[in-house]
């Protein structure tokens, strides 16, 4: 591998009558030929404040990775929501399903995602009812 050293200007535009300065700004990264070409293609193609978004939300989604807190999309919250029940638990919330739809839509999930919590749950339910 070599080092690829990489230059990058930032650029702000006119706000308002005021002139904001333009940096250089340099880094050296040690990239692969294919990484170095994917890298400038980003660069080319988007704007400061995209780059800067996409680089924000990276740093942000590896803390949560790092500090062991991420649970993005659907599984996981079906995972978060079922994983613990024992079969008294999940005949319980199929049996107050309404007051479980309140209590889900009061945690802002979709419609989607409760039915596969339901699914799920009538899963648990019934693979523990032929065992006593």
């Amino acid at each position: 591998m070599r080092n690829a050293s990489l230059q990058i200007y930032i650029n702000s535009d006119i706000c308002l009558l005021n002139l904001v300065e333009t940096k250089l700004f340099k880094f050296d990264l040690e990239l692969t030929k294919a990484q170095q070409k994917e890298i400038q293609t980003y660069l080319a193609s988007l704007s400061v404040p995209m780059i800067l978004f996409g680089l924000r939300f990276a740093y942000s989604r590896e803390r949560a990775i790092s500090g062991g807190y991420l649970m993005p999309g659907r599984k996981s919250i079906i995972k978060k929501e079922t994983f613990m029940l024992n079969h008294r638990q999940a005949k319980w919330r199929l049996n107050n399903w309404k007051e479980m739809i309140r209590s889900y839509r009061d945690k802002e999930y979709s419609y989607p995602t409760i039915s596969r919590i339901k699914k799920e749950i009538k899963e648990i339910a019934s693979a523990d009812s032929g065992k006593g």
